[in-house]
């Protein structure tokens, strides 16, 4: 292995060993332990809320962090997880070695850890919420034999106390360089801190969202990351989350996930770009066109979305972002490049020219084979997902499409070329499907098809009795008619769940 591809990476343990984080062994954190005078270990696990759950370890001697890191400790599900019964309450939780970072606030030198679930027989847990996204990835890998990879875009607003000087124009922040943009620092602070904690970070920027609002200045940005295996996509975005959060608390600043937290503003999504790796390449694109392997896997997507919404779209302020005729979609279709669908197939490098050459004319070379950025993004869900069941979710619909008979027929029907919000076209779109306009509905749809969800035991009986509970809880099947009778609903339920996912 060529060491030197190391020296770059953000994360100290990496860059330590000179050696990918799937390769850490338990030897290798100990050794860290030690020559890094490290003094607390810090467990760390997704329950039923989505959050970021802690457990604190001050490491006593080498015979207690060789217990910590190979036993684990118990933990009380019940108190977890509304499923789990308080009579076999009792977990443990085992530390997943390649997730280990070094705590960027602790002032003691701390490492954390990315946790599994397993019961009293010493099996993973079955329901967690973790154990079926890797269900979901086995069980794609056996169907298709192709790796599922993901990244997300995360969008959220950082609302700071106002400040006149040089003000934005209202909704036209995207890519804004300060002093119009007045969050670009702590963005970028958080970048560098997700990125040390293994982040595969893309890129950061301003998004279009801002505005000001009694006294305070609304900016939104979003983080988007690289493509990476399903179960560290979902580690990345849960850490990174909890990152922002996090330093926005010590600078002083407020952050919302939150689908949407005002009339008249652009809401914040989760968007989730997917690829299929097979022996080290992008099967979804061939020639500088899709494949019909890409076409099948957008017929997934297609087939499950309304039940997708279950997982990616969990309160009712999510219903006030997917509303028709803007740009977070309602329709159920896909299309290259085209922002109103559901599906999209971004901007792919495939032109057949030297485009770095061009502006740079001292340069020179063979055209660079750029397939591998080619994805497909999925584009209905939002910061309240539950972000391993919505992967997982995805990652089933991605089974379901590839092995399916008629993919490539439904992929060719709910295909368009034009903005579908234009009244010129609504004959054209008065024959799509739509999303669940409720979380109520949503639960319909998910009990609808649960049984893809449950096949080959990827997710649970109790999981799904689980979220549909929940989403039927808020009461909200004609929530757009109680908005228009009572428009102060909005605001107290955006306040209800402005800190959500």
């Amino acid at each position: 292995m060529d060491k030197s591809i190391f020296q770059l990476s953000p994360n100290p343990i990496v860059k330590y060993f000179e050696k990918p984080c799937e390769l850490f062994t338990k030897a290798d954190i100990v050794r860290y332990v030690i020559d890094n005078d490290i003094k607390l270990i810090n467990f760390h696990y997704v329950a039923q809320d989505g959050r970021l759950k802690t457990l604190n370890f001050v490491i006593n001697n080498l015979a207690h962090l060789d217990s910590i890191l190979s036993c684990g400790e118990r933990v009380d599900g019940s108190s977890l997880f509304s499923h789990i019964k308080a009579g076999e309450s009792d977990l443990y939780v085992i530390p997943k070695y390649r997730t280990a970072f070094v705590n960027p606030f602790n002032e003691l030198p701390t490492l954390g850890f990315m946790c599994s679930f397993f019961n009293k027989e010493g099996q993973p847990l079955e329901s967690s919420p973790e154990y079926i996204l890797h269900k979901a990835n086995v069980a794609l890998k056996k169907a298709t034999g192709m790796d599922f990879e993901v990244m997300g875009e995360l969008e959220f607003y950082i609302i700071t106390d106002e400040d006149e000087l040089y003000p934005a124009v209202d909704q036209r922040g995207y890519h804004e360089s300060g002093p119009f943009n007045k969050t670009g620092n702590f963005r970028k602070e958080a970048m560098q801190l997700i990125a040390s904690c293994g982040g595969k970070i893309k890129y950061g920027h301003s998004e279009v969202g801002n505005f000001t609002q009694d006294g305070k200045n609304y900016e939104q940005n979003e983080i988007e990351f690289l493509p990476v295996p399903i179960e560290d996509a979902a580690n990345q975005l849960i850490i990174a989350k909890w990152i922002v959060r996090k330093l926005a608390y010590e600078y002083g600043y407020t952050i919302t996930f939150a689908p949407k937290i005002t009339v008249g503003k652009a809401g914040s999504g989760l968007h989730i770009h997917t690829r299929l790796m097979k022996d080290g390449k992008n099967v979804l694109v061939e020639d500088g066109k899709l494949t019909e392997t890409a076409h099948k896997l957008i017929a997934g997507y297609l087939k499950l979305a309304p039940s997708l919404t279950a997982f990616g779209n969990t309160n009712p302020t999510s219903y006030f972002r997917l509303v028709p005729h803007q740009e977070a979609p309602t329709t159920i279709c896909w299309g290259d490049r085209n922002r109103s669908t559901l599906v999209r197939v971004p901007l792919g490098w495939s032109g057949k020219t030297n485009m770095a050459a061009i502006v740079n004319p001292l340069e020179s070379g063979a055209i660079t084979d750029f397939s591998s950025k080619q994805t497909v993004e999925f584009r209905c869900p939002d910061g309240s997902a539950y972000i391993y069941l919505l992967i997982a979710g995805l990652t089933v619909a991605a089974r379901i499409g590839l092995t399916m008979p008629d993919a490539l027929e439904l992929a060719k029907k709910t295909y368009v070329d034009i903005n579908i919000h234009d009244d010129e076209h609504k004959d054209r779109v008065k024959n799509l499907e739509v999303l669940p306009d409720s979380c109520y509905k949503s639960s319909l749809k998910l009990d609808e098809a649960k049984a893809y969800y449950l096949a080959e035991g990827v997710f649970t009986e109790d999981i799904i009795h689980q979220i549909i509970k929940n989403l039927q809880s808020f009461n909200d099947n004609d929530l757009r008619t109680q908005v228009e009778k009572d428009p102060n609903l909005m605001a107290q339920l955006v306040k209800k769940h402005f800190y959500c996912g």
